[in-house]
């Protein structure tokens, strides 16, 4: 992963303390940035996740890219980023990166060899 870390000239990161009240509707697959253990930090005090991450930055590689829902070849495809595009990586696990566009998403997995 990138050393390109999203700061406050990219966008607001959200500053404590924070307090999640009432029932949110819990977005589709890969609308959002947030998974049970891991979300965007841009979520915090909007989306309950056992960890906030800030995101490194990256861009999509020479071809275009499908995003997956999960981190597997034959997982549903989600989503296709342009090559070039700027991307936010939150996650990476072996081969596999979990991105997003940002914190407005969408967000999904991709092979780290897909980036630039």
């Amino acid at each position: 992963m990138s050393d390109h870390k999203v700061t406050s000239a990219d966008y607001t990161i959200p500053e404590g303390p924070f307090r999640l009240a009432g029932p949110i509707v819990r977005p589709a697959a890969g609308a959002l940035p947030l998974r049970g253990d891991l979300a965007h930090i841009a979520l915090v005090g909007t989306h309950l996740a056992a960890h906030y991450v800030i995101p490194n930055k990256g861009l999509v590689g020479a071809s275009d890219v499908t995003l997956k829902h999960t981190p597997a070849d034959d997982a549903e495809d989600h989503v296709t980023l342009p090559a070039g595009t700027a991307v936010e990586l939150l996650d990476e696990a072996g081969d596999w990166v979990w991105l997003c566009c940002g914190p407005a998403g969408p967000a999904g997995y991709c092979r780290a060899s897909a980036l630039a």
